[in-house]
């Protein structure tokens, strides 16, 4: 970095700015603590204005004269557009003002927490992580199937050494220095992931600011203007950033990944040799609330699209209304004393004329009658049969099933799901599942994943077997 950037960063950048400022304490203590400590969103101003009131009244306790401004006015500063510390708006169906940390409050206060001195330091964990990366980057983009195949059965030989040991009881276990050291490891990368997440939030409601922007000073048509904001959209979705950040929310929405990591975390708070955090046990929640809020900015983008589509037909819809008004009020105007110039200019110089008897007498026509009634001996017998075997497959109550054994955000697969409710309607009722439409739920395929088999009995009571690729059924 040269001189001039380092210059502009320390000019503009609100991180650098709040650590220059003179209540940057009050800052980072109270602001830290309260959104970024404890993982919180937006909260209504004046619930945050009364818990700084509390705060100041301890402080002033010690030293009346540090902090002299009301928790009002230190609010309102902090949520200026030019602090860049907090974001002022209002809530969808809220008429409250909330606030919300920005990535550049959590960057400042994870450098500041970053300086405290620190009695233990791990390097061999670090080390141990830097070469599985180095691991997967080599063999994940090797192309070879013989150098695939060559480490695969080297892990392969790892594991059975590893298994016979285990066997004869020769076990290796970390010893507590390595655990505090993984463990601080963790803890670290996981308060990372959440300032990444306000992050990559920030990074989506700017691509929404951006949208409404544009929606605002749009005077073209409107098939231009939807082409270019599916673009938008579409390019930060397929994006580097925005296929990681689906492959995370993908994984933690996993109900076997929620399950392995409840066990792991109450397995390492379990542990008295690590002191871990309490706050720990629920990381992975606040995971899955920090990406819902990312979620919750990209769903505002869709829901300003279709806002804009309403309120653009209302715009011509009254358009059309105020031609017609401007119409009839001219023609009102001129009614009792109409233009000289206003008529019709024909270039033949007479009218054509027609007597009356050249025209034809009126002819009447016979009436025609139409028998469309078939005779009794041309009327087919119908088979109703085959009308009455129809069978409707109760979409309905195939959705319930999903969700009376489905939590929400979870995912299992259609053999789960058939084990405990049975197949009634035969493959009918398979092919129900799978052409399920509903907005809560989200059916996928593994084409070129494993396969099952799913049992059931036919009409006839003959056993049925029927053979295809996994499937797995997310509710929302």
């Amino acid at each position: 970095m040269d001189l001039d950037e380092l210059d502009r960063l320390w000019e503009r950048h609100p991180a650098w700015r709040v650590l220059r400022a003179h209540n940057a304490p009050l800052i980072l203590s109270f602001l830290g603590r309260r959104f970024i400590d404890d993982n919180r969103g937006a909260v209504p101003l004046g619930e945050l204005v009364s818990a700084l009131d509390d705060e100041l009244f301890a402080v002033h306790r010690a030293t009346p004269d540090r902090y002299p401004q009301d928790a009002a006015a230190y609010v309102d500063d902090w949520s200026d557009p030019k602090a860049g510390l907090l974001r002022r708006f209002y809530p969808a169906g809220s008429e409250e003002v909330h606030v919300e940390a920005t990535p550049a409050l959590e960057k400042a206060y994870r450098w500041v927490e970053g300086l405290r001195s620190r009695s233990f330091v791990g390097t061999e964990s670090r080390l141990q992580t830097l070469v599985e990366l180095l691991r997967q980057i080599v063999h994940g983009a090797q192309a070879d199937p013989a150098e695939r195949v060559a480490e695969l059965e080297r892990r392969r030989d790892a594991i059975e050494r590893e298994l016979a040991d285990a066997r004869e009881g020769r076990v290796a276990v970390l010893d507590d220095t390595a655990l505090r050291e993984r463990y601080q490891q963790f803890a670290g990368t996981a308060r990372e992931l959440l300032g990444d997440f306000r992050e990559v939030e920030d990074n989506f409601r700017a691509l929404d600011r951006s949208a409404r922007e544009k929606i605002a000073g749009w005077d073209g048509g409107k098939g231009a203007l939807l082409e270019e904001l599916v673009s938008s959209r579409t390019d930060i979705a397929s994006s580097d950033q925005g296929r990681s950040f689906q492959a995370f929310y993908d994984f933690l929405l996993s109900e076997g990944r929620q399950d392995e990591l409840s066990d792991l975390l109450d397995a390492v708070i379990g542990m008295p040799q690590l002191g871990a955090d309490r706050r720990v046990r629920r990381v992975h929640h606040d995971w899955a609330d920090a990406a819902e809020r990312t979620q919750q900015t990209v769903r505002g983008l869709s829901e300003q699209l279709r806002r804009f589509l309403d309120d653009q037909v209302w715009v011509e819809n009254r358009r059309v209304l105020d031609l017609v008004r401007a119409v009839e009020a001219s023609a009102l105007a001129v009614r009792d004393r109409p233009p000289a110039d206003i008529g019709v200019q024909v270039d033949e110089p007479g009218l054509p004329i027609a007597l009356v008897f050249e025209r034809p007498l009126y002819d009447p026509q016979p009436d025609v009658v139409v028998d469309s009634m078939p005779a009794p001996q041309a009327v087919d017998e119908v088979e109703f049969d085959s009308l009455f075997a129809q069978h409707v497959i109760d979409t309905a109550r195939l959705i319930g099933n999903i969700r009376a054994i489905v939590p929400p955000r979870a995912t299992v697969t259609l053999d789960d799901i058939v084990a405990l409710y049975p197949v009634q309607e035969g493959a009918a009722e398979i092919l129900g599942y799978l052409t399920l439409d509903d907005e809560e739920l989200s059916i996928a395929v593994a084409e070129n994943g494993p396969e099952t088999t799913i049992d059931y009995v036919d009409a006839a009571g003959t056993p049925r077997r029927v053979r295809m690729p996994q499937v797995t059924v997310t509710r929302r």
